[in-house]
């Protein structure tokens, strides 16, 4: 044999060699990518895993610090009127918002009745215009304090 053909046999053997190495390393790659997405694949003795979904039930009209939680309410005589009647069109914010006197939220419970399709509330109104009242009462002050004990100094124009 002459050393060419010699030689292009070892180029095919390490040719064939390269191709197996690469065979084997894409292979070995594509399992190790299955395997990192499905790492349970392997797993031939684990028991297939069954999970319940417990509903938690949340209770709505729940206290916490004197304030019911959903709507932000005082507790208070009259809550639970109040947000039956009040809050099945409207936020809490609104009523906590409008600070009134009993005058003023009769007026707007007639107008809200008038204009608006509210329910005729019999005797819950004087229920729930007394809580309102009673835990948002007007607010007289306006945005600041009125200034109190202040030195003043005299300017001198020159």
């Amino acid at each position: 044999m002459t050393n060419e053909k010699v030689f292009k046999a070892l180029i095919q053997k390490v040719y064939r060699l390269l191709i197996l190495l690469l065979t084997l390393f894409v292979i070995t790659g594509g399992g190790l990518l299955y395997y990192m997405s499905n790492p349970s694949f392997f797993d031939f003795k684990s028991e297939p895993e069954t999970i319940v979904a417990v509903p938690i039930e949340i209770d709505e009209d729940r206290i916490e610090n004197g304030i019911h939680v959903r709507t932000g309410l005082v507790d208070a005589d009259g809550l639970m009127l109040v947000v039956n009647n009040c809050t099945n069109c409207h936020s809490a914010k609104l009523v906590t918002q409008n600070r009134m006197t009993a005058e003023g939220w009769n007026t707007t419970i007639k107008w809200m009745q008038e204009t608006q399709n509210l329910w005729n509330l019999g005797r819950n109104q004087d229920v729930i215009v007394n809580y309102l009242v009673t835990n948002y009462p007007p607010k007289s002050i306006g945005r600041r304090a009125v200034l109190t004990d202040i030195d003043w100094y005299e300017l001198n124009n020159k």
